[in-house]
């Protein structure tokens, strides 16, 4: 009997004092910093939209102006974390682009994720385009 309150004590001590894993929850858009890097102006919005992907917030009052939105918390009481990034249009070619994005959270994810199997290993899709 002695035991199992024991037990039951240190599992209750340990389980709210932050010895758990908390999984960083990420909202919004990823960007892969490879492709932030290849934009240049000029691009069209169709070249835009295949290098990052649609945008978090496409206001239908300012339609030359995109917004990547993306989001950072660990844990419910964590602090968040909010980046955005911003695409200016002029007509359909990219003019400018400002802000800041999580530039390699993306891999990081990525590779955490491989270790529990959710994500196919590189090698794997070789295999399958051959």
């Amino acid at each position: 009997m002695l035991k199992t309150w024991t037990v039951l004590v240190v599992a209750a001590l340990t389980a709210g004092c932050g010895i758990t894993y908390r999984q960083p929850i990420y909202q919004g858009n990823l960007l892969d910093a490879r492709n932030v890097e290849q934009l240049q102006p000029g691009l069209t919005k169709r070249q835009v939209l295949l290098l990052l992907g649609s945008p978090s917030v496409a206001d239908p009052f300012h339609a030359d102006r995109w917004d990547y939105i993306a989001s950072e918390r660990t844990g419910r009481a964590g602090r968040t974390q909010i980046k955005n990034f911003t695409l200016h249009f002029e007509g359909d070619t990219l003019a400018r682009w400002e802000g800041e994005y999580f530039a390699k959270r993306d891999e990081e994810l990525a590779a955490e994720m491989r270790k529990f199997g959710n994500l196919p290993r590189e090698r794997d899709r070789d295999r399958r385009r051959r």
